[in-house]
């Protein structure tokens, strides 16, 4: 079975540059975005009832 290549010319899902540190997501893994959702979920439920 071949890899998937993507186009030339298709930008990067995700991209930080900060300083000396360059960060790119091509594709967003589905439990990564499980992952932020509960924990952004879980931080606002514990910010709003403070």
């Amino acid at each position: 079975m071949t890899p998937k290549t993507s186009a030339p010319g298709q930008r990067p899902q995700f991209e930080l540059r900060w300083g000396g540190l360059h960060l790119t997501i091509q594709r967003m893994p589905a439990w990564l975005m499980a992952l932020a959702t509960t924990v952004l979920g879980g931080g606002a439920a514990w910010w709003t009832s403070r």
